[in-house]
């Protein structure tokens, strides 16, 4: 944004993995931001970039343009309206952009007592990981008033490969869990064919190496592709917040009369793999179960293949977890 003259004034609640990713993308393009973390050491090294550190959210009030990357619905409760929270400062940010998941009632609840400090909110969940965010190609559905999301675009879409307004209101969180539900249903899907794969004679690797250069690869499958040749299982987004994904997705679905067979499958296999004890690994672990479902005792193949991140592309993709 260097170069613009009426660039505006950031800040960002919540400087964790994915926080200080974001923060860095916007301080490399020359934006003014102000960052606020609970463990004051975890953004000190975003001073070194240019930011500029504040002792509680309070001291983001000032800015134009906040953004929230939090871990709970009650962190950013917290954060927002508690004690030192942000809506108390002498001025309130004309914006909130909240980058978290949270359910649509309590994003609603906030977004009315922000309302009445003269805060208009924009539901902007991401849909990719810290590793994703790092290269540049996590993307945004955005909810909220247009004219917000208007002002707020061209900030959004420094933090990745482009932000989509999808409607008013907390439509946004509806497109999340609709992401993760095809998320959940393709990955299973993947682990499915790659065990008959192997089991029929062929290589993990060779496998996937073949599918991700096929019509039927995608960013997704490259990106998974490390983990199911090398059975690395360190969580990016575990079994268990998938199941709750789908949780919240099926219950949307019954809402809406909308009948969802294969998800509601996928979300009873996700189930079995959490009842194996993989809960707190990464969901790639649904290929350990269809092994294991299919009589098959998996080894790590020890593969260096690509996983598709390992130059940034400005053109983006459909981001993951």
């Amino acid at each position: 944004m260097a170069g613009h003259g009426n660039e505006l004034r950031l800040g960002w609640l919540g400087t964790g993995r994915m926080g200080f990713n974001l923060v860095r993308r916007l301080l490399e393009a020359g934006c003014d931001v102000a960052v606020y973390n609970r463990t004051r050491a975890k953004a000190e090294p975003l001073a070194a970039l240019g930011a500029k550190i504040v002792s509680s959210p309070a001291g983001l009030s000032g800015r134009d343009i906040v953004f929230a990357t939090v871990g709970t619905p009650q962190d950013l409760i917290d954060a927002v309206l508690g004690e030192d929270g942000l809506a108390t400062g002498e001025s309130v940010p004309a914006i909130l952009v909240d980058c978290s998941t949270i359910s649509a009632d309590v994003s609603m609840q906030i977004r009315e007592q922000l309302a009445a400090h003269g805060t208009e909110l924009l539901a902007a969940p991401v849909m990719g990981n810290p590793k994703v965010a790092s290269v540049g190609k996590l993307t945004l559905a955005v909810s909220g008033p247009q004219g917000a999301f208007d002002t707020a675009r061209p900030y959004l879409d420094l933090l990745g490969a482009g932000a989509t307004y999808v409607g008013d209101g907390e439509l946004a969180r509806t497109v999340k869990l609709c992401h993760n539900l095809f998320l959940g249903v393709v990955s299973q899907s993947l682990a499915e064919v790659t065990i008959l794969a192997q089991k029929s004679g062929v290589s993990r690797t060779a496998f996937l190496t073949c599918l991700n250069k096929s019509v039927m690869g995608s960013q997704f499958t490259r990106y998974k592709s490390p983990a199911f040749a090398n059975l690395d299982f360190h969580p990016t987004f575990t079994a268990s917040l998938l199941r709750k994904d789908f949780d919240l997705g099926l219950a949307a679905a019954r809402e809406h009369e909308v009948p969802m067979p294969v998800a509601s499958l996928v979300h009873q296999i996700v189930q079995t793999l959490i009842g194996h004890g993989y809960g707190e690994q990464d969901f790639a672990a649904l290929v350990e179960l269809e092994a294991q479902s299919s009589g098959l005792q998996l080894e790590s193949e020890n593969s260096d293949i690509s996983d598709g991140l390992e130059q940034a592309d400005a053109n983006g993709g459909n981001a993951v977890p």
